[in-house]
Formats: structure tokens, sequence, C-alpha cells
């Protein structure tokens, strides 16, 4: 594979190091940065639209609002000021005005607004919140998704709602799962899509009364379906497979006229996941992403592109090198304008690279090799415009040109005072051998005013998944430069069972949850303390968070080396968890099957069975409203710690879920964890 562009490093490490008006990376800086997502490239190609989220301490949340900004580069704007000003800008087709949507009337609704700026206008009144929102070519209908009961309108689903509102007996009753997911206890609502008529106001379920979900809850958006060229036909993901719900991942596509007129057709058969589907700019061609495996949800996505009229279809293999196992999953794919190739994403070498896929071979090239690249959009003349953001730094916009082969363009600079402000640490890749004699990746972040001269403390960093990658991003809750800048350097793993190394080495965490990652995290923790000779090997403290914090409880039991641990949402029974969790075909797909079927495979790797061993203090962070990794598991591991007289300390949000997300939190949970770091293995 050919990195044809890399992206430089932003220049945040020139100048003198200890420069008066800077100061070291803490939490602070991070949530003041402005977080830009969403970008949509206007129809004539000269403008982009972005959402930015601003974060307010004093209110203690994000606010968001709609920018612009001329994609061969200038001023941004706020397109809109009112507190409550939204999210999802969607260009008409005119590209003279923008829709989008705002909870500024106080329920979420469609609004538009002239790209030249004024006084947003209410398109929807409608009793219901919306979401998802897109406009369908041609500029007649608008598509977006609203939570209703499977039959009822969103009139009726209101007012059932409001009748369950002002009972006086509190319970639930349930007969099937999901009874909760994420953070939320199902009330038998249904995500559907609906199609709204511009200039009637014709509101249409696309899914009446099917029992599922498009998007998925929680997290699901617009990419979950598309719309034809010719504004005609709509094309979904579902998972409509009734009391399985909890235990299937087999999502698949249907298609629906867009005014309602034909029952949802099925259109794919495949077991397992197939979700994003795009249409070709000359709808001839269903692209989307297809999994092989049923019950796993990190299998490796394949482009599939299905012929529209005869249903042939024909898969591609994403691939980041010409290696047998050098295959990539691509999370987000979009066309070019000309039909001829697709912009792929996806986790690569501790990167997550833009890549070009020639629709017609699946040759495949990478476009933007370094930095987390996120949101490519499809400009005129074969250029891309795309988000990206490192560990130097926020995502900011830029525009590569796909045909002149240049260098990136930046087209956003919103957080440049803001980076400019602060001093970060100099982040290093490295590779050791691994287990299985594999070529495992890590990072190194030095501290922040780096003397050479120095020993620092570590603070040892392990991510979630555990299908997941510690990479070149910017992340807003495990972020090392939060480390480095206050003293101490921040060593990483991916060990196996990370993602962007080949799924063969991803799938050797199934069944070995505490095998061959333990020996890997150990191994890249020994070659960075033998590589790196300014590491004070006698003062580290590892962190994890979810698969991580489960690898935190699992150390305490194998080595006393470090000083100090830190075990976030992590579980401590995996035998328990099981009855205790929400998507069940998680567990049962990494531990071999239900656990009253297979319990030996929940109990070799939990950690429940070392605690006889643990002797390392240990902070333990638990949020209430995780139903994932419940609550007690983390009042449980926090019990065996003080029953057995170890130092240990349980920090508890009741207001968050697997993730600390509120503003104030996030600070609270930093100067905790930092804390503490700072009891054991020494002060900043």
């Amino acid at each position: 594979m050919r990195i044809c562009l890399m992206m430089p490093l932003v220049s945040l490490l020139a100048g003198p190091a200890l420069a008066a008006d800077t100061h070291p990376f803490s939490v602070r800086d991070m949530l003041a940065m402005d977080r830009i997502s969403d970008p949509r490239v206007s129809p004539d190609g000269q403008s982009v639209a972005f959402t930015v989220r601003a974060t307010d301490l004093e209110a203690n949340k994000g606010r968001n609002g709609i920018w612009i900004v001329p994609t061969a580069g200038g001023a941004a704007r706020r397109l809109t000021s009112h507190e409550a000003d939204g999210t999802q800008a969607r260009w008409a087709t005119d590209g003279k005005r923008l829709f989008f949507v705002s909870t500024r009337t106080g329920s979420a609704q469609v609004f538009h607004i002239s790209k030249d700026g004024g006084e947003p206008e209410a398109v929807t009144k409608l009793p219901l919140d919306l979401d998802a929102l897109e406009v369908a070519p041609g500029g007649r209908h608008l598509l977006f998704a609203m939570a209703v009961f499977p039959g009822k309108t969103p009139g009726e689903t209101a007012a059932m709602l409001e009748v369950q509102s002002k009972r006086k007996a509190s319970g639930r009753l349930y007969d099937h799962l999901f009874v909760r997911h994420w953070d939320t206890w199902e009330n038998g609502t249904r995500n559907h899509l609906f199609s709204y008529e511009v200039a009637t106001a014709k509101l249409v379920d696309l899914m009446p009364g099917m029992d599922a979900d498009s998007p998925s809850k929680p997290f699901g958006g617009s990419e979950e379906y598309a719309v034809s060229p010719d504004g005609r036909t709509v094309v979904f993901a579902t998972k409509d497979v009734g009391r399985e719900e909890a235990w299937s991942t087999n999502f698949d596509l249907y298609a629906v006229p867009i005014d309602g007129s034909a029952a949802p057709r099925k259109l794919t058969t495949n077991p397992a996941t197939d979700t994003q589907p795009r249409f070709s700019p000359d709808g001839r061609t269903l692209a989307y992403l297809a999994m092989s495996r049923p019950g796993f949800e990190a299998d490796r996505f394949r482009i599939v592109l299905r012929e529209w009229t005869s249903g042939t279809e024909r898969s591609i293999d994403l691939r980041g090198d010409t290696s047998a196992t050098g295959d990539r999953s691509p999370d987000d794919i979009r066309w070019s304008l000309d039909g001829r190739e697709l912009y792929a994403t996806a986790d690569h070498l501790g990167q997550h690279p833009l890549f070009a896929v020639d629709a017609a071979t699946g040759a495949a090239s990478i476009l933007v090799g370094d930095g987390h690249v996120t949101g490519p959009q499809p400009m005129p003349g074969g250029n891309v415009l795309y988000g990206r953001d490192s560990f130097l730094g926020p995502t900011e916009l830029y525009v590569v040109h796909r045909v002149a082969r240049i260098a990136p363009v930046r087209i956003t600079r919103l957080n440049d005072e803001k980076v400019a402000a602060a001093r970060f640490g100099k982040p290093e890749p490295f590779t050791f051998t691994g287990s299985a004699s594999a070529t495992v990746h890590g990072w190194i972040t030095r501290p922040v005013d780096f003397d050479p001269a120095r020993r620092y403390p570590v603070a040892f960093l392990i991510h979630g998944g555990p299908q997941g990658s510690f990479g070149n991003n910017f992340h807003y809750r495990w972020n090392p430069q939060a480390y480095a800048g206050a003293g101490y350097a921040a060593v990483s793993v991916d060990f196996a069972g990370s993602t962007g190394y080949g799924q063969a080495f991803t799938d050797r965490i199934r069944n070995d949850w505490g095998g061959a990652p333990y020996e890997d995290l150990m191994k890249g923790l020994d070659y960075a303390l033998a590589t790196y000779s300014f590491l004070d090997g006698d003062r580290v403290c590892a962190l994890g968070a979810s698969y991580g914090g489960y690898m935190i409880n699992w150390i305490a039991g194998k080595a006393d080396r470090f000083k100090c641990l830190v075990s976030h949402d992590g579980n401590l029974d995996e035998h328990s968890a099981y009855y205790m969790t929400e998507e069940l075909w998680f567990p049962e797909w990494e531990h071999g099957g239900p656990a009253y079927d297979t319990p030996e495979g929940y109990t070799k790797h939990s950690p429940i069975n070392l605690v006889r061993s643990w002797k390392t203090p240990m902070l333990v962070v638990h949020g209430e409203k995780d139903y994932r990794v419940v609550f007690p598991q983390g009042l449980a591991t926090f019990t065996a710690l003080q029953r057995k007289g170890i130092p240990s300390k349980l920090l508890v949000f009741p207001d968050e879920n697997h993730w600390v997300l509120k503003p104030q939190n996030s600070i609270l949970w930093h100067e905790t964890v930092l804390g503490w770091l700072d009891q054991w293995v020494g002060k900043r």
C-alpha cells in the first residue's frame, strides 16, 4: 500500500519551551476546544457547513451551533446565534439555505436559515423530538427519525407517553429484552424513519408497524439510511429480530418508497451486520458495509457493491498493505462525485487514514496517512473535504486535492489560539515483538517541558473495546496530553484484540481476555522502559476503562510491578456480569457462548478468582447509569479492596453512563485520577 500524502505535524512544539504566555496542557484546555463535527459541502462545492460544540462550564454542558466556511479557505462564521442552535446542518438542493435541528422551541425540530445568515424559521412543529435529519435529492422531502410506539402515530405516541408520566404507580413491566440499554430504561418506543413533504407538511412513517429501530439505538444517525438520487426510494438498516434483539447483530437493509406507497422490502439476507447504504451518483449501484460473522460486533466490514436493478453483488476488501493479513475494516464510506471511487476511513497501524478505493477494481490508496480522519465529503474536481485530529490538536477541516496530488489545505482554524496557549508533550510510535511473535504497536507521549536528564513517572494507559485502539487522535476522555501536562510520560499498547492491524490480530482476544493481551501489555511496558531511559520503572501506574478496567482488575492479581492502579467501569466477575449487562451478543462472542452453556469461558479469565492476590492501591471509578458494565461490578471491586485493607478510593457518578461526559464531572475525574497518581508515583 502506497501512502500518497502525509499530514505535517501542527507546529505545536516550536518556540521556547517555557514561554511566559503558555502553560502545560490540562483537562481545562481539553474542554475549552471547539469540537467540529458533521461537515457538509454545499451543492456548488464552494462552502461547507458544520457543527461546533463549545463547552459551557457554568451550565455544565456543551452548546452547539451551525458554522460555515469557504472550501477555498477564509474566515469561518457562525450561522446561528441562539443558545439552543443545534446540529445536523443540511443544504437545500438550491444551495441557498440550510436545514438543521434545534431545540430552540423546547423540542428538537427542523428549522431552516439562509446561508447568508438571518433569523431561522421553523419547518416542523411535531409532537415528538426528531433526529437523524437529511434532505432528499430534489428537495421535496426531508427525512428524519422519531421514537414512536410501533403502529402508533407521533401524536398518539405523545399522548400515551403523557399518560404514562402521570401514573401514580412507578413500576415497569417487561416481557422481553432489552429492559434497559446503554443508559436508558426502555419504554417500548422505536426509532422510525419518517418522510416529510416540505410543501404540504405530509408526514409518513416509512416503517409502519415494524418493531425495530432505524437509526439504531442509542447512537445511530442518518448514516444508517440513504435516499436514491431520483428521490424516490429510501434504503435503511435495521435489526428486525424480535425477542433475539439482545443477542443478535443481524442488521439488514430494507428499501421503501419515500411516499410510503408500499411496505418496506428486505434487500439482504446476510445473518450478520449490513449497514451504511450509499447510492452511487447515477443510482445504479448501492454500496454498503457488511460483516460476515453473526453475533460479532467487531467483525471486519467489507464494502459490498450491489447493482440496483439486478441485485447482483460483489465485495471489496479494504487493505492497508499487500500482506495476506493486512485487511482493514472501514467505518465510513462515501462515493466520489463521478462514481468511480469510494472514500473510506479505517484504523490502520495506530492511525485512522483516508483511503480512496477504485470501485471497479477494489484497488486502494491512502490519501491522508497520519492522524484521525473523519467525515470525508466529495467535492467537485475530485477533491475531498475531511476532518482531522491528532495527539497534537482537535479536529479541524481540510481539503485534499485528489487530482493535483498536492498537500492538503487546512480551511478552519477555530482552535489555533487555544492550541498555541498550551504546551503539549511530544508523541512517538514504537513497535515490539509481542505474544505469538506478532508485531505490536504502541505510543509514548513525553512529558511537557521534557528534560532528557530527568526520570519521569509513567501513566500506563489501557484502552477499552477491547476491539479498539489508542491511536493518534485527540481524545476527550483518555487524552495522553492530560498526563503529559501533569508531568507524566504516557505509554499505551495496542495489544492483541486491537483494531487496525488485520482481523486475525483482532480475533486473537476471543476466549483469551487475560492471556495474549496481558502478555502484550507487559512486554510493551518492558520494551518502553528498556528503550526510553527517562522512564522510571519504579514509578508506574496503570489505568484503564471498560475492557481496560477489566484488565486493571486482572493485573491486580497477576502483577505487583505497579505502584497504583485506576479501574474505570471494569468487570470484576465476568460470569455474573453476563446476567447483568444488556447487549448479550458481546460476552457470548467473547467467551464462547451463553454463560450457562460455557461457564468455563467466563471464569477462566475472571479477575474475581485472583482477588486473594491483590495488594496494589487502586482507585475505582464507576457511573451508576452504566448499564453495560453495571455499577455493582465497581462496588464489588471496591468492597474487595476495602475488606483486604488495600489503600483504595471509590469515585461514583450517579449521572454518568459508561463514559464521563459532563464538563464538571470530567474535571473532577481528572483531578481525582491525577491526584491518585501524584499520591503513589510522585508529585508533578
